[in-house]
């Protein structure tokens, strides 16, 4: 078999294995990341779990906010010295450092988006949660009511 034509059968088991998952949820709810506590398939959300990872972001974006940054002098002080004396690391120095801050910002950015936007969907879902409760409450009044 030559190499296109083992190319071609690779690619078309591959491609009708992808079909066949997307086409159904497993029956085993822990086979593969599909099912929930019924089998339905449906996303479960643990308000722990959320809250959770929401803290966890926001120890990382307090830690990178501190230690993201403790070498950015060092290292600039470091290429302007090698700068001065003629070294060509300098320049390479320099720009490694502006680098470095900027992914640190992006990532602390990153951070803090994940923190603050599990926290709204706390809050939000508690308040949709208490308004529900209202309205059934409110619903189940006037039907004795009535």
């Amino acid at each position: 078999m030559s190499f296109d034509e083992e190319w071609s059968t690779a690619r078309a088991t591959a491609a009708a294995n992808v079909s066949m998952r997307l086409d159904h949820v497993p029956a085993d709810p822990g086979g593969g990341g599909g099912g929930g506590s019924g089998g339905s398939g449906d996303l479960e959300i643990n308000q722990d779990h959320i809250g959770a990872i929401g803290s966890e972001a926001y120890k990382l974006h307090t830690r990178l906010l501190n230690d993201g940054k403790h070498a950015a002098t060092a290292s600039a002080e470091a290429a302007g010295a090698l700068t001065k004396e003629g070294f060509a690391g300098g320049a390479a120095l320099a720009k490694v450092n502006a680098t470095w801050e900027s992914q640190v910002k992006t990532l602390v950015a990153a951070c803090a988006t994940i923190a603050n936007g599990l926290n709204y969907s706390l809050s939000s879902h508690a308040k949709e949660e208490q308004q529900l409760h209202a309205d059934f409450t409110a619903s189940a009044i006037d039907t004795y009511l009535k």
